[in-house]
C-alpha cells in the first residue's frame, strides 16, 4: 500500500510501471540503460472518493490523458530505482493536494464604515472629475 495522506492510500497495483531511454547528456550510459520511468495511474478505475478524482483533474492538466490515466515520467536522475522513487513522490504530492479540501467561503455583509468609506472614496473621485471637466470662469 502507498501512503497518500492517514485516511488515504493506494494499492502498489494500481500503479504500472514502464523504462524507457532518457534523453539527453548521460554519454554512453543514455544509449545503453534505460533509466527514465514512467508511471501510469488510472484515476478513473483507483479506488478513489469521488471529490477527490474531481480535485485531482485540473491539478494534473495535461499529464491526465482522456481516458483519465496520469502519466507521470522521471528521467532526473541516471539511476532508474531514483527515478522510480521520484515519480512516484510526484504521485504522492499530486494526490495529496488533491485530498486537501477547500474551505468554503462564508458570505458576509460589508460593515457600515467600509460602506462609508467607499461612498466617500466614490464622492471625492467624483467631485475631482467633476473640478477637471469645468470650465474656468472668464475674468
Amino acid at each position: 500500500m502507498i501512503r497518500i495522506t492517514d485516511s488515504l492510500a493506494i494499492d502498489e497495483d494500481e500503479v504500472t510501471w514502464s523504462a524507457m531511454r532518457a534523453s539527453g547528456p548521460g554519454g554512453q550510459n543514455v544509449n545503453k540503460v534505460s533509466t527514465a520511468v514512467e508511471l501510469r495511474f488510472d484515476v478513473e478505475r483507483a479506488h478513489l472518493p469521488e471529490d477527490l478524482k474531481a480535485r485531482l483533474r485540473p491539478f494534473a492538466g495535461r499529464q491526465l490523458t482522456q481516458d483519465g490515466v496520469l502519466v507521470i515520467t522521471a528521467q532526473e536522475t541516471r539511476s532508474q530505482e531514483r527515478n522510480r522513487e521520484i515519480a512516484l513522490q510526484k504521485l504522492v504530492d499530486l494526490l495529496r493536494k488533491a485530498a486537501h479540501r477547500p474551505k468554503r467561503r462564508i458570505a458576509t455583509k460589508p460593515t457600515r464604515a467600509s460602506k462609508t468609506r467607499r461612498l466617500d472614496s466614490k464622492s471625492k473621485h467624483a467631485k475631482t472629475k467633476r473640478l477637471r471637466s469645468s470650465r474656468p470662469d472668464a475674468d
